[in-house]
């Protein structure tokens, strides 16, 4: 079985965008965890509401397992939590090639103000504060990976140009 490339990040880091845009390029499919579990389980928000954190990252497990199980590789946004399970850090370790959308806390904080999406850890009105703490709580995760884009000032081409010569230079073709 051929190894996936996931992505993974902060959330509104753009491991969504980067992710279609590299499968297109790659010519793979494409997978968000985060879509698979709305359109089996309903809006994220609301799992967090009425079922808890909990609920969600086992909703998560299972999208992650579901799509590394498969045969055929792909690009794989996950959410941005992800990795703070450590059976998920486990199987993408053995299963996917991991790359790092690194964005700063400011950067994340000035995407998330402009999303439609609301984010359940952060609330409706997120500050820096929280992102900050958020995010350096999970770096160290988020850091264990196989390449890290920094990702802070680049235009979408340009972190798509680094992912693309990094699998050129590492012989992974999916």
């Amino acid at each position: 079985m051929k190894r996936h490339v996931a992505l993974v990040g902060f959330m509104g880091a753009g491991k969504s965008t980067i992710g279609r845009k590299l499968a297109r390029e790659l010519g793979c499919a494409f997978f968000d965890t985060d879509d698979l579990i709305v359109r089996t389980h309903g809006a994220i928000a609301e799992i967090f509401s009425s079922q808890g954190e909990a609920a969600f990252r086992r909703y998560e497990r299972e999208a992650i397992g579901n799509v590394l199980g498969g045969a055929d590789a792909g690009v794989v946004a996950l959410g941005g939590g992800a990795l703070t399970v450590a059976e998920n850090r486990a199987l993408l370790k053995e299963r996917a090639h991991r790359i790092f959308l690194r964005s700063s806390p400011e950067q994340i904080l000035r995407r998330l103000r402009r999303s439609r999406e609301p984010r359940p850890l952060l609330g409706a009105r997120p500050s820096l504060v929280q992102i900050r703490e958020l995010y350096e709580a999970r770096l160290a995760h988020y850091a264990d990976v196989d390449h890290i884009v920094e990702a802070r000032r680049l235009s979408d081409r340009a972190i798509l140009d680094d992912i693309l010569q990094w699998l050129n230079e590492k012989k992974i073709a999916l």
